[in-house]
């Protein structure tokens, strides 16, 4: 039987909530690993590139399955033409991720003996650079209320866009057109009709898609303005049998984006967590976002990342150049460095900027009950730099003969037991089971057998 998805220009993500106070160091370190998007079976990746009411939107496809069974239903403000709807690269989206996904960083303790130095500040490793027949149809559409405002080739994707009177209609167009309406589309539908949203309804055709020479779908991209800061995700929910992840990346000439219609919460981050956990990173950050979402009772978004693009401290990847940028939507390059793109039919950026991109980073984890609403956004004039970002710090292993040496050995094992306590606090891990992988950590310091021991009961 026909599969029929019903997607949208969203999906999920992973996050948390901060409740322990920053480090006093700041920025930087050494980069050791990264949680990005494949951490997840599924994480439907969107990118909005916005200023003022105009917006590039990238949708990037997670679809299993058959080609020719592909179909994507998204409302949208306008109508849009040809000249407005493209297909990009993946490798586009790939990148963003890799630039913006939360970190793990390496920390050494330099020695508390020597004669220039605080044994409880670490050093900080410099990060080293990531890689890189018409007439018939139409007379049966308006007894249905609905028009085809467009209809268009672009790529592999065939698409119609179009206008509706009323909901009924509309799911009985989409029938006859060969889509399979999941039950619930109708009552779904009927708000966008009423705030007199488009459709945007795409299909793969599949002799372009054969010569293409592609093997996988590629992310579709739609240029619009309006008033309108805003993802359906509504409609996204009616196929789904669980909690859905969506990441959205906002590029921005300004500050920081938030979600307003939902609380946006900060990830819980620069805390130092046990050395062990270098192997595990990607258990511990999956596990570390659910016991974040389930705390904030599952219905918030998560700043995983909110960086001006030019530079990135430590970085998991390199800054997207220019041309990257340009094909992620950012339209507002000034000439020197990239081409006006068009965002509508006959408008275009109309003054040259600097090269100013502000990225943010949002993680929803949404089911129907608590996301009821589409996602609002808004853009801020607020710059400052956050990142997920988790601490791996290394004990000092060479010899310790000062007394500054000897107070540094004894406050290590408060220091490791604060680590478990808080990787316990985050995850929700058994205390015992962290204090016992752990033991592989700490074992090799270079203590007699007797400093060792007396040190974890306190007595040296």
């Amino acid at each position: 039987m026909k599969f029929f998805r019903l997607l949208t220009p969203l999906l999920l993500a992973i996050v948390a909530v901060l409740w322990f106070a920053p480090a006093a160091w700041a920025f930087c370190g050494f980069y050791v690993a990264k949680a990005d998007t494949k951490l997840y079976n599924k994480a439907s990746q969107v990118v909005m590139a916005r200023d003022g009411d105009r917006t590039i939107l990238t949708m990037a496809n997670d679809f299993q399955g058959e080609v020719k069974d592909f179909a994507i239903v998204i409302p949208v403000p306008t109508v849009l033409q040809k000249e407005q709807v493209h297909v990009t690269e993946p490798k586009i989206i790939e990148r963003l991720d890799a630039f913006s996904a939360p970190r793990l960083v390496e920390y050494f303790d330099s020695d508390p003996c020597a004669p220039i130095g605080n044994y409880d500040r670490m050093d900080a490793v410099p990060a080293p650079a990531a890689a890189r027949s018409e007439a018939g149809n139409a007379r049966g559409d308006a007894s249905l209320g609905v028009t085809v405002e467009a209809r268009f080739n672009v790529g592999e994707y065939d698409i119609v866009i179009l206008s509706a009177k009323e909901s009924g209609g509309l799911e009985t167009w989409l029938k006859r057109n060969g889509y399979k309406i999941p039950r619930g589309a109708k009552q779904l539908l009927q708000p966008y009709i009423r705030s007199s949203m488009k459709f945007f309804v795409a299909k793969v055709n599949l002799d372009k898609f054969e010569q293409s020479g592609y093997q996988f779908l590629r992310p579709l991209q739609i240029s619009y303005q309006s008033p309108k800061f805003m993802l359906p995700i509504r409609l996204g929910m009616i196929n789904a049998t669980k909690e859905q992840d969506l990441i959205v990346y906002i590029l921005s000439p300004q500050g920081q984006a938030e979600i307003t219609n939902y609380r946006t919460v900060k990830i819980p981050s620069d805390v130092n967590i046990p050395l062990f956990v270098k192997q595990e990173f990607g258990e511990f950050y999956k596990s570390m976002f659910q016991t974040a979402y389930t705390k904030e009772d599952r219905k918030v978004g998560f700043l995983e990342y909110a960086w001006d693009m030019s530079s990135c401290d430590p970085c998991s990847a390199e800054p997207l150049t220019p041309e990257e940028l340009k094909q992620a939507g950012v339209f507002w390059l000034d000439d020197n460095s990239a081409s006006d793109v068009p965002v509508s039919p006959g408008f275009r950026r109309p003054f040259p900027r600097s090269n100013n991109v502000f990225i943010s980073r949002l993680h929803v984890r949404y089911t129907r009950d608590k996301f009821p609403e589409d996602l609002i956004f808004q853009q801020t004039a607020n710059r400052e730099s956050f990142q997920g970002r988790y601490v791996l710090q290394h004990p000092f292993q060479g010899e310790l003969k000062c007394q500054a040496g000897r107070e540094y050995k004894r406050s290590l094992p408060k220091r490791f037991e604060q680590e478990a306590q808080t990787l316990a606090k985050l995850t929700n891990w058994k205390i015992q089971d962290i204090r016992n992988k752990m033991k592989l950590s700490v074992g090799n310091l270079r203590y007699s057998w007797w400093e060792n021991l007396l040190s974890w009961v306190g007595l040296y």
